[in-house]
Parts: structure tokens; sequence; C-alpha cells
């Protein structure tokens, strides 16, 4: 992670108002509507929200990769270069050598048939025709050395079955890494890895970061994969984003009731005794139907009646370029207001469980009719 201090100059990857729809048999998913954003050299963007909500489709539109029948609309600039207007040919000398990706399963973007050492001189040799096998193959064993593969000298003749997830995964981020790209996207790159292995992914991710300087795109659907990574978070629903700004100010102070929401459902460290998660209530809409209101008006607890009629514009919202899409924003950025007061979730402990668990401590912690208990959860975004 590095500052989250203002970034001068044009962003390295700049997406303005990018639209993809997909023709089905029931009629035109509109995946993503609108998403605009930059990234600088050398930044890290988390993009989160939950599944369906357009973080894949984004980058899949980035790297040009989207099937032949989506549409897509709206510019991507990359180093001052239009991506939407080049061919094949001139996108194929980018894609792979300054921007590269790490796709979600690594089982199914790896070959089976060829060892993790063919593909990663694949990758160089495909963007420097001039690089014979041997020095290819050595900055192979290099790579797989950086990211952490142990007898890298041994393992770059093994194939993808013979390694675990998080060793697969590591492979992928050395494809990745392997021509030191200037942007790297990785897409859910620790889903399906348990805790520990997820954290020496994400610390091989920075190490690819401060080997390359490369601006990473991180997509997850877990803010508590972010927190302490990324720069900045920008907050997808339903294929818009919602929220936009310094990790910082998402976290502390989010003022988007689906991200209040989504922070609110994550287990904290500092959560008293019996403290509930809260919940997010109904299922993301159908992308089939588009409605003039707000996409997380059918499950927000504060919604009014402009949420069903007008879409909420992304507006700044604080200080900086802390951006949200809500009606009632400056009321969800109130000092104290936690997920708890948005979804109304203040019930504490289970009846089935003994007092002692529950938080019960000889009546020292009672409340005191007419007053709020205290509530520690009141820094929201804390991760």
């Amino acid at each position: 992670m590095t500052s989250n201090a203002p970034r001068s100059g044009d962003p390295l990857l700049s997406v303005t108002n990018l639209d993809v729809r997909f023709p089905t048999a029931d009629g035109i998913v509109h995946a993503v509507q609108g998403v605009s954003f930059g990234v600088h050299s050398g930044e890290t963007l988390g993009v989160v929200g939950e599944s369906g909500s357009g973080k894949s489709v984004t980058a899949l539109a980035l790297m040009r990769l989207l099937p032949g029948p989506a549409t897509v609309a709206g510019s991507i600039t990359f180093d001052g270069t239009e991506l939407s207007c080049l061919n094949d040919r001139a996108m194929s000398r980018i894609r792979g050598k300054r921007i590269a990706m790490v796709f979600q399963d690594p089982m199914t973007s790896l070959d089976p048939v060829y060892s993790v050492g063919y593909q990663i001189t694949e990758t160089l040799r495909q963007h420097d025709r001039q690089l014979s096998a041997m020095a290819a193959r050595a900055r192979a064993v290099e790579l797989l050395q950086l990211v952490g593969i142990p007898d890298a000298r041994r393992q770059v003749a093994s194939y993808p079955h013979e390694f675990s997830g998080g060793m697969r995964q590591r492979v992928v981020i050395a494809i990745a890494m392997a021509n030191e790209p200037d942007v790297i996207i990785a897409d859910e790159p620790t889903t399906a890895l348990d805790v520990t292995v997820q954290a020496q992914v994400l610390e091989v991710l920075h190490g690819a970061q401060e080997v390359t300087g490369a601006a990473i795109v991180l997509i997850t659907h877990d803010l508590g994969v972010l927190a302490g990574f990324a720069d900045r978070v920008m907050v997808m629903y339903a294929g818009r984003v919602v929220e936009l700004g310094t990790a910082e100010d998402v976290y502390y102070t989010p003022r988007m009731p689906y991200t209040v929401g989504l922070l609110g459902s994550l287990p904290r460290m500092d959560s008293r005794a019996g403290e509930r998660l809260v919940p997010i209530p109904g299922s993301p809409p159908s992308l089939l139907s588009e409605s003039p209101g707000c996409p997380f008006s059918p499950r927000c607890p504060m919604r009014i009646e402009i949420c069903d009629v007008s879409a909420p514009a992304l507006l700044r919202v604080g200080a900086g370029d802390h951006v949200a899409a809500c009606h009632r924003s400056s009321e969800v950025g109130r000092e104290g207001v936690t997920a708890a007061d948005v979804f109304d979730v203040h019930a504490t402990g289970d009846p089935d469980l003994p007092a002692e668990l529950n938080g019960a401590d000889n009546g020292a912690d009672d409340e005191v009719p007419g007053q709020r208990p205290a509530d520690t959860t009141s820094k929201q975004g804390e991760p």
C-alpha cells in the first residue's frame, strides 16, 4: 500500500463511461453501466462488490477479452492510447506486456499439458523474439523464486496439477509479472484459498508491485482482503460504481448504505461479546430489467420516494475525491452512524447461550434506561 495523498498528473489507466451489454435468450443483460475510474502508476485500486456486480466483466473489458456478442461502449485509455480503437494485433502487443492479468482460477488459466516453466517462457518470448530459450528459462526460474516457489530450479519443469492451489496462484502471478507490466489486474486472486495462503498471495502481489512498479487493480468480494493493501477502494453494485475513495474514506466514513452493509457484515476483533454481524437483506437485482431508480433501493432500509424514481449521481461527498451515489449520503455519513443503525440490527446475544458467553459481567455493563449503550463500532470501517 502506498500513500493516500492525492496524485497529480493524468492516470496511467483511465476508464470513462464504460458500458457492457450481453445479448441472451431472455433479453439484454446490462452488465456494466457507466463505470469511470483512473489508476496511477504504482497505485493499488481495490474493486469490491457482490458476485454479479460487474467487477470481472469490467476487468475483461479492459483487457479486450470479452466474447464476441458483447457490446462495449465508452473510453479505455492506457498511457495516452485509446484501447477500444486498436485492432487485435496491436492489442496483443499491449496485453501481457504492458497490461497483465491474474485470472480467478489458476487451474483453468494454466495449460495442464505444459510445464509451468514452458508457460512462463512462452510469455517472455512472445514479447521478446530476441530472447534465447536458455535465457528465458533462467528468467522463469528467477520469477518462480521471486514469488516464493521452493526449489524453483526443479519446479520449473513441473506441471500445474503437481502444485497446490496457492502455489498455482503464485505461478500465475509470476506469468503476469514476467514482462514487468505497467498494470496488473488481479481478478479474485485469493478466492478458494485459506486465510494464511490469502495473506501469502497478497504479499506476493505486493512484492510484484515493488519489483515492477506496476499499478494494481485488485478485484475481490471481500473488503477484508483490501484492508491495508489498497490505496483506493471502488465499490460496485448491479454494474455501477456506488462509492469510490481512499481506503481510509471508504472504511472509516462510508457514505452509501451498501458499503455500510458490506463493512457491517465483517467480523471485527473489537466487537463486544454476543454482538451480531449485520446482514444485507434481499438479493442483487436482475440486470435484464432496468429500473429508473437506485439499484440498491429494494434492499435499502433508508429508501425514500426519490430512490425509486431517480438514480443518484456519483457526487463528491467529502474531502478529496471521495464520491458516492446516494440521495441520503449526508445522513449515512453522520458521526457515530453504524451498520446496526442503518439496518436496524441492535439486538445482541443468543438466548441459547449462557449469560457469561453473551457478554454479561455481573451487571457492570447493564444499560441505563434512556441512554444508548456504548458502541465500540463507531468507526464503522476500521479493518
